[in-house]
């Protein structure tokens, strides 16, 4: 027999867990349909670029860390149990140059040396402690006929567990700042792209009418707390005075003005308008012409950068995309291959000018494509469309055990874990049995069962 007292204390469990449960399911959704991560090779390539001083000076192998783009409106950047840094695009859209961004990247960085996201579960633990410490003397004070004692009690343990666990990441947010400094300091970056990035998010509190004097009931400090710790550190440091690397700083207007183009094609056209001959605008422009479904403008615009530079890898896989995706693949396929050798055979343009070859549904050319597609998804086995068109050629060849493969491939990187476990079954009923291939279809197999099993077991509870 259980007695009133224990009752009491399990009913409080159950409501506190049961609220728990009903806000996941909203959380989940919003995990599972969360902001696509944006490939781009040019992005790709500067980000490793401006990253690999700051990633040198955390003592982080630059092999271990990426920069990772997501498609995300919010001004906002994050690493999340692993090296890699996630920047949304709107942060990117709302720097003004390269050190910004880099000032942006260096903080993360200081969350990643110092293990940030490993310690936040025992920050969380510690904050957890206090509420089911209260929770219980709550009880105890509902069950002796306290009813308002008790019910402060129970108030009073979530705002102190609450209050505890925000100090904890403030912390962090602080140690943070101060290891961004460092790095910044040792890769002989000004630290006044960081105290600028800071004051655009101070003027976004103020917009948001955060007038708050303090930071006690925030995650983070605020923007001119950090401003005031961080401005006479920065200032006594030799680069201050030193502007941003001219050259990386180009390359950096080049890649916001064609995210801006194919994120707000309409708002691109506007603030690049056809008067404007730089080379980003005619970037901005070639993007939200050829999203808006005008080829023509949109080439015209590829051949004016072309014009500017003929042998820009970039501008060859601009012009190679817009033929490409507007239904001419044949034509596509001499400034992709022209893009593809003078990028150093980038993966990512390689993957298209496979597309490209394959979409000439002549069959010689799979044999080209086949190598091609091969060859960057040993680079860079991180590209689904990739497997998918590698998927094709096999399938055309009548090879359905490696097509099943490379399907499984797809699946897997797309987060599907049961079309990649039958995928990936179906594969080994047609390869030989401990061949790699074979091997590699037995891998994902297993991480599809334990995805699975883990999805099954949440559900659960």
């Amino acid at each position: 027999m259980k007695s009133p007292l224990s009752r009491i204390i399990r009913g409080l469990m159950l409501a506190l867990l049961l609220a728990l449960s009903l806000a996941r399911p909203a959380a989940a959704a919003e995990e599972s349909q969360g902001p696509s991560v944006l490939r781009d090779a040019e992005t790709e390539l500067l980000f490793r670029d401006i990253s690999r001083p700051l990633i040198q000076a955390a003592n982080l192998h630059p092999n271990n860390v990426q920069v990772v783009l997501l498609n995300d409106s919010e001004i906002n950047a994050f690493v999340a149990g692993s090296q890699n840094v996630y920047l949304n695009s709107g942060l990117l859209l709302a720097s003004d140059h390269v050190n910004q961004v880099q000032a942006v990247v260096a903080h993360e960085l200081g969350h990643v040396a110092g293990g940030h996201s490993i310690r936040i579960a025992s920050g969380a633990k510690a904050a957890s402690g206090i509420t089911l410490a209260t929770l219980v003397l709550g009880a105890l004070a509902l069950a002796a006929g306290a009813g308002e004692a008790g019910m402060g009690l129970l108030m009073m343990g979530q705002r102190a567990a609450m209050g505890q666990f925000l100090a904890f990441t403030r912390t962090q947010e602080s140690s943070a700042d101060a290891a961004g400094a460092k790095y910044l300091s040792a890769a002989g970056i000004s630290g006044k792209g960081s105290l600028e990035f800071f004051k655009k998010l101070q003027n976004q509190e103020y917009r948001l009418a955060v007038y708050a004097k303090d930071s006690y009931d925030r995650t983070h400090p605020l923007s001119s707390e950090r401003i005031a710790m961080l401005e006479g550190l920065y200032a006594k440091d030799p680069a201050w005075n030193r502007p941003p690397d001219p050259a990386l700083d180009a390359r950096f207007q080049r890649v916001k003005a064609k995210l801006l183009g194919y994120i707000n094609p309409r708002q691109a056209t506007i603030k690049y308008p056809e008067s404007d001959k730089s080379v980003p605008a005619h970037y901005a422009r070639a993007y939200a012409y050829h999203l808006g479904a005008y080829p023509d403008k949109a080439l015209r615009e590829a051949d004016a950068l072309l014009a500017k530079d003929p042998t820009d890898p970039f501008f060859l896989e601009l012009k190679g995309q817009v033929l490409l995706e507007s239904g001419r693949p044949a034509d596509a396929i001499e400034p992709l291959r022209q893009a593809t050798e003078r990028s150093g055979n980038v993966p990512l343009i390689a993957a298209m000018l496979g597309h490209a070859l394959i979409a000439t549904e002549q069959r010689q050319n799979l044999v080209e494509a086949k190598s091609i597609l091969k060859s960057a998804i040993a680079r860079d086995n991180q590209n689904p469309f990739a497997w998918y068109q590698l998927g094709i050629i096999y399938d055309r060849e009548g090879d359905t055990a490696r097509a099943a493969l490379a399907t499984a491939e797809r699946n897997n990187l797309e987060g599907k874990p049961k079309l990649a476990l039958a995928s990936a079954e179906m594969a080994m009923r047609g390869i030989q049995a401990g061949t790699p291939d074979y091997l590699r279809a037995q891998d994902i197999a297993m991480v599809s069962r334990a995805e699975l099993k883990k999805d099954r077991k949440s559900g659960r509870d």
